[in-house]
């Protein structure tokens, strides 16, 4: 899973907000590209991936689930690694704030855009939904506590589960979101993808049902234009999980995902866990 969305977010990262034409060019998976405006090293993740591995550590070191706890490890994942990709006013914050005291009592969490969805993924190994619900819910509200941030983070958390779960075809995504999340999910996305949450959730969506496979789950995510990255880091986190989409990723993608200390190894052994804690948790589910 992480390793999936790690190569979502960094190929995605060369083709945000880009011009239709450069998409067109360039999005063929032989390569990370260079963002036309943007100094983000080609094959480099972002804030999508990083905040990612916030919350998948969180969950395989079983740290109590409370605001404190968990805004501490947003801060220290931030100040580990700091990183370019954030939105600029979210990024300055992190760069102040010394702890997870000082984030809980600053933090303004009035936004409605995808930054508590794009990070959601793992939540989604929980194994009922109402776990699901509940986790995701609490990680939304410390940054994005409006209806529609929680709504596309849940979202996104069951799109995981979803799979996970095998709770049915892929087709029948959207539907089965609807049961549980206030949304359109079952609505097919067109056009450019804005920044707001449900945008990204629901072109991951569409690009999910419409795939096959990885290599072409993840053209389609770019070729939507706008916020790419956030859209194919969501629908291949959830894409990997799926018995219905081919794994055929291109190899070397995954070879120059950039590999420093919390890159390519460590997101795989980081996999490796949270593997392990869903087998745990599907035993006591069967």
């Amino acid at each position: 899973m992480l390793l999936e969305l790690a190569i979502g977010d960094a190929y995605g990262a060369g083709f945000e907000y880009a011009d239709i034409g450069m998409i067109r060019q360039h999005n063929n998976l032989t390569r990370y590209v260079q963002h036309p405006r943007h100094n983000i090293r080609p094959g480099a993740y972002t804030d999508d991936t990083q905040m990612t591995l916030a919350i998948a550590e969180a969950m395989v070191s079983n740290i109590s689930w409370e605001p404190l706890a968990l805004a501490q490890k947003f801060v220290e994942v931030f100040k580990r690694d700091p990183r370019p990709g954030y939105a600029t006013g979210f990024y300055h914050f992190l760069q102040q704030v010394r702890d997870g005291e000082q984030f809980l009592k600053e933090i303004k969490p009035v936004s409605d855009k995808s930054g508590a969805a794009m990070r959601a993924a793992p939540l989604g190994i929980y194994p009922s939904i109402d776990q699901v619900i509940e986790r995701c819910t609490f990680q939304a509200t410390l940054t994005h506590n409006t209806p529609g941030g929680i709504n596309a983070a849940v979202a996104a958390s069951l799109m995981t589960h979803y799979f996970l779960y095998d709770l049915g075809p892929k087709q029948n995504l959207g539907a089965f979101l609807e049961k549980h999340v206030p949304g359109r999910w079952s609505s097919p996305w067109r056009g450019s993808v804005k920044s707001q949450g449900w945008m990204s959730v629901q072109a991951a969506i569409t690009a999910l049902t419409r795939s096959a496979s990885m290599s072409n789950l993840l053209k389609a995510c770019i070729q939507f234009s706008g916020d790419v990255d956030t859209v194919a880091t969501i629908a291949l986190a959830a894409g990997s999980c799926s018995h219905e989409i081919a794994q055929d990723l291109p190899p070397h993608l995954l070879n120059t995902l950039e590999n420093g200390p919390y890159g390519r190894d460590y997101l795989r052994q980081l996999d490796a866990r949270l593997l392990s804690l869903l087998e745990t948790y599907k035993s006591g589910y069967n």
